[in-house]
């Protein structure tokens, strides 16, 4: 059973700006502001559990594991992790006809966030869980998504990588026959295609985006890094930029198994799958 104080599954997440994350967006322009600088030194939380799962798991577990450590935070946390073999991803209010011819090479699942589609294999993924009770939850989601990724860009510098954050999003050329509209209309939906503001971009090019649901309960805002070298301290770097108190932790046999009830419930049934 899902937790009471999680809304029903039927219910929408809120639409506030921070969910365009993932990719609502639609690329940036030639002619348009292409950065913004932050340049933020406070850090967002004042302590932060690090959870590094170094199992390859399914997509259906992958997001159930986010959704269990959603549920009992009491505390920041942020969760890395890997696929165990190609998948995608899409958010909550995507339609699966979109990505159903992907079905055979990849494992496909409908996140409980929003934003648009992701491909997910080589990337590092992460999930940052904020409960209502702590200060940074306070924060405006645009406030937060910017910050988690101007923390990335600055993991990104330490390793000597010279990343900016996507300030404009630029109107795609229109276009006037069908096949031009459909191709589009599936780019916009394709989230590594279109950076939105406060994305991490380098060298002109998306490298990172993010996905947010927030409730009375908290908020949790899942992201991916992709086509960019990282190093074995990566991770522990961008966690660090978050927060200068972390803390190491192990995901527990009782949220493992709390996250399978919850894969097999939602994440891998078809309801779920293709309720649009």
């Amino acid at each position: 059973m899902i937790s009471p104080h999680l809304p029903p599954l039927g219910a929408p997440p809120s639409r506030d700006p921070g969910e365009a994350g993932f990719a609502a967006g639609e690329g940036l322009g030639r002619n348009s502001e292409s950065v913004i600088s932050i340049h933020t030194t406070k850090e967002l939380f004042v302590s932060l559990g690090v959870y590094h799962d170094i199992a390859s798991r399914s997509a259906a577990l992958n997001m159930a594991i986010d959704e269990a450590l959603f549920e009992i935070a009491t505390a920041p946390s942020i969760r890395f992790y890997r696929w165990d073999h190609p998948a995608l991803s899409f958010g909550y209010f995507g339609k699966f006809a979109d990505v159903a011819t992907h079905t055979a090479e990849r494992d496909l699942v409908r996140r409980w966030t929003g934003g648009g589609i992701v491909f997910h294999g080589d990337d590092l993924t992460y999930s940052i869980v904020i409960p209502a009770a702590g200060p940074a939850f306070g924060e405006s989601s645009t406030s937060i998504y910017e910050k988690i990724h101007d923390a990335i860009r600055r993991a990104l510098g330490a390793s000597g990588e010279h990343a900016e954050l996507a300030a404009v999003a630029a109107l795609y050329e229109r276009r006037t026959n069908n096949a031009a509209v459909a191709d589009r209309r599936y780019r916009r939906d394709l989230c590594f295609a279109n950076p939105v503001k406060a994305d991490v971009v380098l060298n002109g090019r998306k490298i990172a985006g993010a996905a947010q649901r927030r409730t009375r309960r908290g908020l949790l805002q899942q992201g991916s890094i992709q086509d960019v070298d990282l190093t074995n301290e990566f991770a522990d770097q961008f966690a660090s930029e978050l927060c200068s108190k972390c803390c190491h932790k192990a995901l527990d046999e009782r949220l493992i198994a709390r996250a399978h009830e919850i894969a097999e419930q939602k994440y891998g049934a078809a309801s779920w799958l293709q309720r649009r």
